[in-house]
């Protein structure tokens, strides 16, 4: 693997793959050192056109553990806001020689240009409303831990679809890996034609009680530019997430931030049924398997393995 643009790149066999290697980087994760040495001696670029808290830092601390050097580059207080454009951020940084490149923007599709410009690998942390891989791999890898496997497992997408990048990607993972797949929400945040990848549609809330899992999306109002719903208010009452809504034995996901009272309702947000905390913990581990097979899986043993057998210093 050359780069990770899509989740289409990975088959169900490599979603497997990133998933094992990342259980066992969790192990180093529980140590008193937390780092291995796969990646040193290798430089890692995080460039970010859009504000991030949970998959900045990520992919950060995922990359010093694996002993990489790591640049941050936000486009705010840069030359992009004197009018400097992709390409050419892209080929003043490459100058530096970085091994991999985790880039999000604003613009669905740029990863899969900046792939073309530059001998980094590229790891696509988010194009617009188009795609965000590693999110889904670490959504698996969280379901993995709770449920023991997809396979058979009944998953319902909820929310404001049409804008979001994280749905895109998870409905193909998760089917990828054997679940079923329901998107709900208004009509006017599904996006026409949605159920060609595969996934079943619905407009109401009345067969929620039918799922293993539930995920809220969140109404991302900084990507609307016109009213998508009547009010918050409204939108609340028909499709959020509640204790009423949600069973004891369903298991409840959102990839962050969650808008309370909005998407989801405080006392399902510190549930037993929710896992959110689970998949920020699952980011790192995630994002350290996906560098590491980008940049060493094939070329290296396992690094958990080497760090276990290796001599210590006297």
């Amino acid at each position: 693997m050359n780069h990770l643009l899509s989740i289409g790149d990975l088959d169900r066999a490599g979603i497997e793959r990133i998933i094992t290697q990342a259980a066992r980087f969790a192990e180093v994760s529980d140590r008193e050192i937390k780092k291995v040495p796969a990646l040193r001696g290798r430089m890692v670029l995080n460039l970010f056109y859009e504000a991030s808290t949970r998959t900045r830092s990520s992919f950060e601390l995922a990359a010093k553990r694996l002993s990489a050097d790591v640049v941050n580059f936000a486009a705010s207080g840069s030359s992009v806001e004197k009018g400097e454009s992709l390409k050419d951020t892209v080929l003043t940084l490459s100058a530096h020689k970085p091994d991999a490149i985790v880039l999000r923007t604003p613009w669905a599709g740029a990863a899969e240009l900046v792939s073309r410009w530059c001998s980094a690998a590229i790891v696509n942390a988010g194009d617009g409303q188009h795609e965000h891989p590693t999110q889904a791999l670490l959504d698996v890898y969280t379901l993995q831990q709770r449920l023991g496997g997809l396979d058979g497992a009944s998953i319902w997408i909820v929310g404001d679809v049409t804008h979001s990048r994280v749905a895109r990607s998870n409905i193909i993972a998760f089917q990828e890996m054997g679940a079923k797949v329901t998107v709900a929400g208004p009509p006017t945040l599904i996006p026409r034609r949605i159920e060609e990848l595969g996934c079943e549609v619905r407009f109401t809330l009345d067969e929620l009680d039918g799922a293993d899992v539930v995920y809220a999306l969140r109404m991302q109002r900084e990507r609307m530019t016109e009213t998508w719903v009547p009010s918050l208010r409204e939108y609340a009452s028909w499709y959020q997430i509640n204790g009423r809504r949600l069973g004891p034995r369903q298991v409840l996901m959102h990839p962050g931030p969650v808008n309370r009272g909005v998407e989801l309702s405080g006392d399902v947000v510190d549930s037993p049924q929710a896992v959110i905390t689970a998949q920020v913990e699952a980011g790192v581990v995630v994002r350290m398997a996906v560098l590491y097979e980008l940049l060493a899986g094939a070329k290296e043993p396992d690094p958990v393995a080497r760090r276990q057998t290796a001599p210590q210093p006297a």
